[in-house]
């Protein structure tokens, strides 16, 4: 059996995370805040991008909805915008093991 098309709501919600994720900056954000948030110059340095190219590619996860700004006295924190992001991203990377099996190390590889 075949399944229904999918709307063009959810063929543009796919996209768009296909788009976050067609960036390895912004993928490395998304799977960086699978476990805590972070602030945005701790993210930059563990990427090792700069503060401005950091908040270019927030400023783009924001507006495809995946992650979120949240007050930290004087500072921001960034987080996943739902509780479902993590094991959905958790999951991708187990397809991408899959996929491209050599993109691990083995025993030190944290995906």
């Amino acid at each position: 059996m075949i399944a229904a098309p999918a709307s063009l709501t959810h063929t543009a919600a796919v996209a768009r995370l296909g788009h976050a994720l067609s960036d390895p900056t912004r993928a490395g954000i998304l799977l960086a805040l699978r476990e805590n948030a972070a602030y945005p110059a701790d993210l930059a340095e563990s990427l090792g991008v700069s503060r401005q190219v950091m908040s270019n590619h927030l400023a783009c996860l924001r507006g495809c909805g995946l992650v979120e700004s949240v007050p930290d006295g004087r500072r921001s924190r960034y987080r996943l915008t739902d509780e479902h992001l993590a094991p959905a991203l958790d999951e991708l990377m187990r397809v991408v093991l899959i996929v491209e099996p050599d993109c691990c190390s083995g025993e030190g590889c944290t995906c």
